[in-house]
């Protein structure tokens, strides 16, 4: 099991830009894919973006691709959300998640990928 522990938000004008964090402790985390979903108030929870184990492979949704860059510092047991031009509709809790699978390409995208969550941190972008 791997505990997660998000950082990083708060309250950004749209257009402004935000860095989410997420510290893993508990096992290998260079061993795992990592993602960032977000669920907004009344809708459900979405994926946002994932990064290999290694980083070199990532995906995005469409919604935020060319806004929003994953990557990972495996020295350091952290994964990053940057997020920039920031949008209204951006506003929501932000959850980073961990892969139940080692090492497993291409990277996961779906809730049922990942076994371990988040608390989670919120995200509210003022328009």
């Amino acid at each position: 099991q791997v505990q997660l522990v998000e950082s990083g938000g708060g309250l950004v004008q749209a257009g402004g830009s935000l860095r989410l964090s997420c510290a893993a402790s508990g096992r290998t985390f260079s061993s795992y894919a990592m993602g960032w979903f977000r669920q907004a108030p009344g809708k459900e929870r979405e994926f946002v973006a994932a990064i290999s184990a290694s980083g070199i492979s990532t995906y995005y949704s469409d919604s935020v691709k060319g806004r929003f860059t994953i990557s990972r510092d495996n020295a350091k047991n952290t994964v990053y959300l940057q997020m920039n031009s920031l949008k209204f509709e951006d506003t929501a809790v932000y959850y980073c998640a961990a892969d139940r699978l080692r090492l497993r390409l291409p990277v996961p995208t779906t809730d049922a990928d990942f076994g371990s969550w988040g608390q989670g941190t919120h995200v509210t972008v003022s328009s």
